[in-house]
C-alpha cells in the first residue's frame, strides 16, 4: 500500500484484529454482491469504503422513486437507471481505488456458476426465497462463505453460512428449499428504512471479518433483530444430516452415485 492508502485505511490498520496484513487482504479480495437494493446499498458502500479490491454486483432492476426511502446509494437523478450502475457510481465517488463490476442480471444458476468461484465471499442481499436458495446451493458447491441478510417490516436477520466449516449449517439447513410458504416483500408489507441499513451494514462487517480473519463470525448462529423494540436474539444452529444441499446423507448419496457410475464405466 502507498502512503495515501495507509492514510485512507489507517483506522482499520490501528485495529489489532485487522492490522496492515488484514487490510491488505481486504484490498486484494473479491466480493460478489447479489442485490443492489435496501441491503445491497449499505453493504456495498461500507465494503467499498473499507477498500475491498473488487466488488461484483448483480441486480436486474432499475431505480424507482419508491426505492429512495431506504436504498441509500441511489438518488433522484438515478431514477430509471440500472441499480447496479447507480451503485457503481456511488461507490466510485467514495473510493475510486475499488473496482466495481456492474451486472444488470438475475442471479440464476448459470450466472452463479460463473461468478461464485471467482469470489472470496458472497453476500446475499436479495429479496426472495428462490434466489436465496440458488445462491446458497452455489456457495455450498464451490465452498464459498455466504453472508445472508433479510429484512421485512420491523424484523431482520443476519447469518453466515460457511461450507468450509464441517459442522456449520447452510441456508437450506434452516429453511427447507422444498417448503411452501407465502412470499413476503417490502412492496406489499413495508419495511423500516434504517432496518435495512442495519442488516446490510452487519453483512458488510461479517464479510470484512471473513476476509481479514478478525474475530468470530455468525457461522452457526442466526441473529434476529426486532427493530420495533430494538432487541436482538441469537439462535444457534448446526448442520442437518438430512439437508438436501449440504447434509452428510446428501453427500453419502452423491458418493454412492459416483461409485456406481465409476463401476459401470
Amino acid at each position: 500500500m502507498n502512503d495515501d492508502e495507509l492514510l485512507r485505511y489507517s483506522r482499520h490498520i490501528l485495529l489489532d484484529a485487522i492490522g496492515i496484513e488484514g487490510q491488505q487482504r481486504i484490498c486484494q479480495s473479491h466480493v460478489l454482491l447479489i442485490g443492489a437494493g435496501g441491503l445491497g446499498c449499505p453493504a456495498a458502500l461500507y465494503l467499498g469504503a473499507a477498500g475491498v479490491g473488487r466488488i461484483t454486483v448483480a441486480d436486474p432492476d432499475t431505480v424507482d422513486l419508491t426505492n429512495l426511502q431506504r436504498q441509500i446509494a441511489h438518488h433522484m437523478s438515478n431514477i430509471g437507471q440500472p441499480k447496479v450502475s447507480s451503485l457503481q457510481t456511488t461507490v466510485a465517488d467514495i473510493n475510486p481505488l475499488v473496482h466495481v463490476t456492474a451486472l444488470q442480471s438475475h442471479a440464476d444458476a448459470a450466472f452463479l456458476e460463473q461468478w461464485v468461484p471467482q469470489a472470496d465471499v458472497v453476500l446475499d442481499c436479495s429479496d426472495n426465497f428462490g434466489t436465496r436458495q440458488t445462491v446458497n446451493a452455489a456457495c455450498v458447491r464451490h465452498a464459498k462463505p455466504l453472508v445472508s441478510g433479510a429484512a421485512i417490516k420491523f424484523d431482520g436477520q443476519v447469518s453466515v453460512f460457511d461450507p468450509r466449516q464441517a459442522h456449520t449449517p447452510c441456508y437450506a439447513c434452516l429453511f427447507d428449499p422444498q417448503a411452501h410458504f407465502e412470499e413476503t416483500q417490502c412492496a406489499s408489507m413495508g419495511v423500516l428504512a434504517p432496518l435495512v441499513g442495519m442488516v446490510g451494514s452487519m453483512q458488510a462487517a461479517e464479510a470484512l471479518k471473513l476476509i481479514s480473519g478478525a474475530g468470530t463470525t455468525l457461522a452457526g448462529r442466526l441473529l434476529l433483530i426486532d427493530g420495533l423494540h430494538m432487541s436482538f436474539n441469537e439462535m444457534r444452529v448446526s448442520r442437518q444430516a438430512d439437508c438436501k444441499v449440504c447434509g452428510t446423507d446428501q453427500q453419502a448419496s452423491a458418493d454412492r452415485t459416483s461409485t456406481s457410475t465409476a463401476v459401470k464405466l
